[in-house]
């Protein structure tokens, strides 16, 4: 398979720029970060397990994808002061029940915990979400034992509406939805 998405003169899209962090569109140069994040097993806990080349190939073949069809996806997060890429936070569409939910979700390399990147990086997907693609509301479908990011969310504006089951490696493991309404289309 080969990642195709940008060449060396298109320079990768700015989606969102923080205090700290600018979230730009994903490239093929962006396999080592992306590999060092995913094949870490403390950062993957929340899986089960690590992932292979090949599946960090197919999933960054499908942001590409999202870019083209849905104008929106999982991003870069880049460290502004180094130009190092340290995780990556995005949109996707997720199956919740019987609906398609709009879902911000995020992943830090370790060395980058606790820092408060993304908390950084969750409330600049929630304005991207809401300022410039006009949603309604979004979610965060996160594990009960995952204390950290249940803080990212808190941050972040949402508040718990349901908890449900979700199988990770064959079990089912309780996750706690999280939503937060946008403001300018709560009177509609």
């Amino acid at each position: 398979m080969e990642l195709n998405h940008m060449t060396e003169k298109t320079p990768p899209k700015t989606i969102a720029e923080t205090g700290r962090l600018l979230l730009r569109e994903l490239t093929a140069d962006d396999f080592p970060a992306l590999c060092r994040a995913l094949q870490d097993e403390d950062v993957t806990r929340v899986y089960g397990r690590t992932f292979t080349d090949r599946e960090i190939r197919f999933w960054l073949e499908g942001q590409f994808r999202s870019y083209r069809e849905e104008g929106f996806g999982t991003w870069a997060v880049v460290l502004k002061e180094s130009g190092e890429m340290i995780g990556h936070a995005g949109i996707f569409i997720s199956q919740h029940g019987d609906e398609e939910i709009h879902e911000i979700g995020y992943l830090f390399e370790k060395a980058c915990w606790g820092k408060g990147y993304a908390t950084e990086a969750a409330v600049a997907c929630r304005k991207v979400a809401f300022d410039v693609l006009g949603l309604e509301k979004v979610y965060s479908i996160i594990r009960t034992d995952n204390m950290a990011s249940r803080a990212v969310a808190r941050k972040n504006g949402m508040r718990i509406t349901e908890t449900v089951y979700r199988l990770t490696m064959g079990k089912a493991i309780p996750h706690y939805v999280y939503c937060v309404v946008n403001p300018e289309r709560k009177a509609e």
